[in-house]
């Protein structure tokens, strides 16, 4: 079973998984190694176009439907997730300017990209990531301006960013009603990159804390009317968990061929391990978990192509894919046995990789309760 192609997906599909495999894969030990990814590596990414395909055509970008870009950054996920996610940060920070911004922001924004550059969305906080009201970084109106005060923290992109989309309580006494949100140029004076995490997986992608410190922003900065940066990140957000959970699928695929492929050669009681039924069941239940989580990844696409903003089936997409990335990811360590646990073999990479999919964009446990909100208000 697969998704029925267009013959213009086949080739854009053909062309990033050529070049994905010769200029990307034979770096990623070395970068995930040394939890970083290396900025010229980034060259081929932009050559590519991969930083303009989601980006409207009227602002100078591809225009690509979400159906089609998803399709490519599975692609490129199944080589590195983490090298796929620095591209893909920079549509989570797009789509707020596209949701609620102007013409003149949506282009703004664009032409900070389309040279060869990356944003990033900043919203969480030390104390604020599942529940982003509980913010404390400010924004105080002064005349035609707003002054930004706060610290955000886990931010995709945050030393690679050009631009970013940060949220601030412009009132501190409304809860989530008093978030806004702003367009922010990473080199603004008083905007400070903290150190970059070192993190369990993913580390091709750069993660910092950012400090604003008395950074002063135009009003017109401001991306829809003050007050609304909570609905705003939620309605971006459900986009953004749909979309990410193709990275998963493409994670998940790559532990299946590796596995398949491994299966066949290695031999146990002169007798190669893909014969045994144990064997056998995982590779099974490997396949029947990617293909459903691509074919649920692909209608999710397709319903944000008609418009429909999928706050349940963006809830319900991203969560079943990465769950089912843990058991995938962690059926092909068993099946490496104990080469499966070194780091000279690929597959303990993949494990390390998708765990964070469970977290990022939303836990899982939030996402539950998102599905049975909805749920509650469709069943009155």
């Amino acid at each position: 079973m697969s998704l029925l192609y267009t013959e213009e997906q086949k080739a854009l599909l053909a062309l990033v998984r050529e070049m994905a495999e010769n200029e990307i894969k034979p770096h990623v030990k070395d970068a995930d190694e040394k939890g970083e990814c290396p900025r010229e590596l980034f060259k081929w990414g932009f050559d590519m176009g991969l930083h303009m395909l989601e980006i409207p055509e009227e602002y100078g970008g591809t225009g690509l439907s979400y159906e089609t870009t998803a399709m490519i950054f599975e692609e490129l996920a199944k080589v590195d997730a983490g090298y796929a996610i620095t591209f893909v940060t920079t549509f989570v920070a797009l789509r707020n300017v596209i949701l609620a911004g102007t013409k003149e922001q949506g282009q703004y924004f664009a032409d900070k990209i389309a040279p060869g550059g990356f944003a990033g969305f900043a919203l969480t906080e030390p104390n604020a990531g599942s529940d982003p009201a509980a913010m404390r970084a400010t924004a105080v109106k002064d005349g035609d301006e707003y002054i930004l005060n706060g610290t955000k923290t886990f931010i995709t992109n945050g030393a690679l960013a050009d631009v970013f989309v940060g949220f601030f309580k412009t009132d501190t006494t409304a809860g989530h009603r008093g978030m806004s949100a702003f367009i922010i140029d990473a080199d603004a004076e008083g905007v400070t990159v903290g150190a970059h995490e070192n993190k369990m997986g993913l580390r091709l992608s750069n993660t910092t804390d950012l400090i604003f410190e008395n950074v002063r922003v135009k009003a017109s900065a401001m991306v829809g009317p003050e007050g609304s940066g909570f609905k705003l990140a939620l309605n971006a957000l459900n986009l953004s968990r749909a979309f990410v959970a193709t990275l998963a699928v493409g994670i998940m695929q790559r532990a299946l061929d590796e596995s398949v492929k491994y299966a066949k050669e290695r031999k146990q009681f002169n007798t190669p391990i893909i014969k045994f039924q144990m064997v056998q069941q995982m590779l099974a239940d490997m396949a029947i978990k990617i293909e459903a989580s691509r074919c649920l990844v692909n209608n999710t696409m397709r319903m944000m192509d008609q418009g429909i903003m999928v706050q349940k089936e963006g809830s319900i997409c991203k969560t079943f894919v990465s769950d089912c990335a843990q058991e995938v990811t962690s059926n092909a360590v068993q099946i490496f046995g104990g080469y499966g646990y070194s780091k000279e073999y690929p597959v303990e990479k993949l494990m390390r990789d998708c765990k964070v999919f469970q977290i990022f964009e939303g836990t899982n446990q939030i996402q539950r309760m998102t599905i049975t909100g909805v749920l509650d208000k469709e069943y009155k």
